[in-house]
């Protein structure tokens, strides 16, 4: 990834002022730099990222075209964008402080990204040093335009790729005049929302779970063949289908497998998920179990099928046993 321009628009609803830069930020300076960089790095696959197409008549689209073609400078962009975020969010029922960042970035493929983050001020206390007459004394001063930290995502941004104009966005519900909005992509970029990897994983690990139970199944059972799904499909593939997820999962059971396939229908998801192999890799890598008597266990979520090494036994009087085999070693944590 290399970064070729940013710029840092300031939004302040304590004093209702819209302050655009004129000046690109400084990347002489190392903290710039960095911290730009590492906003940037944050986003980046982020699984929680939703996709998006652009309207026919989407008017930041022809921006971003004119842009492409050399017709449009980066710094318009940026201070256009400004302008019209900040009336945007002036019209929130609620407005918070927000610093705008912009940025022009060439991708690990080398295409030329957008990426705007909106940065939500945040209050904090700091120190101040004075001096009355010779009398150096410090004092504690509140500060109400404190930037989020690096470590921290930004709460709603969007990242456009200029080869193909594909976007993929955070943001978050805002009320205006009382009715819900998501500013990013219903407002300023006027474009098509597509669930989040991260959403459809919860989703379908929720309808999952809950088909098993309302039939008496395993829930254990179904969440873990869910997991294993996922890590093996990502071996193969940039996407994966909830309803082949439900055929792998309930491949024994026609009645549940069914049921599974309305409910994912109900639930409105597409018929394949976008999803990066190290997400799926993490989402279902291992299982996480907390019985009623207090006991944690985790477990690989492919042991589920391997009585080798971890078995669950449903007893007479309608309790559960779990037995843990072949430990070679035991280690305190």
């Amino acid at each position: 990834m290399m970064i070729n321009k940013a710029v840092l628009h300031i939004f302040d609803f304590n004093t209702n002022v819209c302050v655009v830069s004129q000046k690109d930020l400084d990347f002489s300076s190392d903290v710039v730099y960095e911290y730009v960089s590492k906003r940037l790095n944050r986003i980046i696959g982020d699984a929680a990222q939703k996709t998006g197409v652009f309207y026919a008549t989407s008017a930041f689209q022809m921006k971003l075209q004119a842009l492409a073609d050399g017709t449009m400078t980066f710094d318009d962009l940026a201070s256009q964008t400004a302008r019209e975020l900040y009336q945007l969010l002036a019209h929130c029922d609620e407005p918070e402080s927000t610093d705008l960042l912009v940025i022009d970035f060439q991708d690990d493929d080398d295409v030329r990204n957008v990426g705007i983050l909106m940065l939500e001020n945040k209050t904090a206390y700091t120190h101040q040093i004075l001096d009355d007459e010779g009398t150096v004394y410090n004092k504690l001063i509140k500060h109400y335009a404190i930037l989020p930290g690096t470590a921290q995502k930004a709460d709603a941004y969007a990242l456009i790729r200029l080869s193909d104009f594909s976007i993929h966005f955070v943001d978050k519900k805002r009320k205006m005049d009382g009715e819900d909005v998501y500013l990013l992509p219903d407002k300023l970029l006027q474009c098509t929302s597509v669930i989040s990897s991260k959403e459809a994983v919860k989703v379908v690990s929720k309808i999952a779970e809950k088909v098993a139970e309302e039939h008496g199944a395993s829930t254990v059972e179904a969440l873990s063949k869910a997991k294993t799904y996922l890590v093996e499909n990502a071996e193969t593939a940039d996407s994966f289908s909830p309803q082949d997820l439900g055929s792998d999962v309930f491949g024994d059971s026609p009645v549940l497998q069914r049921e599974f396939e309305e409910q994912i229908k109900e639930a409105k998801l597409p018929e394949a998920v976008a999803i990066e192999k190290e997400y799926a890799q993490k989402a279902g890598r291992s299982h996480k179990i907390k019985t009623d008597t207090g006991i944690e266990i985790t477990f690989p979520s492919e042991y589920i099928e391997n009585t080798d090494f971890i078995q669950f036994i449903n007893n007479p009087d309608g309790t559960l046993s779990i037995e843990l085999k072949n430990i070679g070693k035991i280690v305190n944590k």
